[in-house]
């Protein structure tokens, strides 16, 4: 299948997801994950109107960047702080703020560009070894924190599930993370508006549990080299 038919086809379980759980298709977002993939398969989504493209890595990111017309990119990989540089001005959101030096660093370098970067915060709800992301219970702490930063703006969270065979078994991480951001939404000067959660082999289940963002790379673009 086409990359266009893929995106038609997810659209459609995207809609079925949302009747199922009474969601408002406008309030979910379908992000194609072009990691890894070629320039012309990103215009493809593009031009299927798909316009909001998610990089894991900054150098991909940056290469991409000019030679994908009318696309909005978000940076949803880990991000090393002496990169931040290269994504400002480029990025309509990051979905990885994971620590106190990279928050600064974000905030220190919008500000000198005149703009507000919109982030979410990554939290490890499955607690794994090799993923990152904040502690559950680092959560509130580092957020009431980060909101004080003017060059950014906190509008919600992201997770990485454990990947597994049957999404149910993810699910409980899903309505965790959409448990916390319901207890952050007092604090001063955050949103609160979005979960970035769900990918290829789970977004189903991560939309009937609140997600707003869905990262899909294989189901859209096909198996990676």
């Amino acid at each position: 299948m086409s990359i266009s038919q893929n995106i038609t086809l997810i659209k459609e379980q995207i809609a079925r997801s949302a009747e199922k759980s009474g969601r408002n298709l406008n309030d979910i977002k379908l992000i194609a994950v072009s990691k890894n993939m070629t320039a012309d398969k990103a215009r493809e989504a593009v031009a299927a109107g798909l316009v909001d493209l998610g990089e894991n890595r900054v150098q991909e990111l940056t290469d991409k960047h000019p030679l994908v017309e009318g696309a909005h990119w978000h940076l949803i990989g880990h991000l090393q702080t002496n990169k931040v540089k290269y994504i400002v001005g480029k990025v309509v959101m990051v979905h990885s703020l994971d620590r106190w030096s990279l928050a600064l660093e974000l905030d220190r370098r919008a500000r000198e560009a005149g703009i507000v970067i919109p982030t979410l915060v990554q939290v490890n709800v499955a607690g794994e070894e090799t993923k990152f992301g904040l502690a559950v219970p680092e959560v509130r702490e580092f957020i009431s924190e980060a909101a004080t930063l003017p060059g950014i703006s906190i509008q919600g969270l992201m997770t990485i599930a454990p990947y597994v065979e049957n999404p149910e078994e993810v699910r409980p991480v899903f309505k965790q993370l959409r448990n916390i951001s319901y207890g952050l939404r007092e604090i001063p000067g955050v949103r609160m508006e979005q979960l970035s959660m769900g990918m290829s082999n789970d977004f189903a289940v991560a939309l009937e549990e609140g997600s707003t963002m869905i990262r899909i790379g294989t189901a859209i673009f096909g198996s990676r080299k």
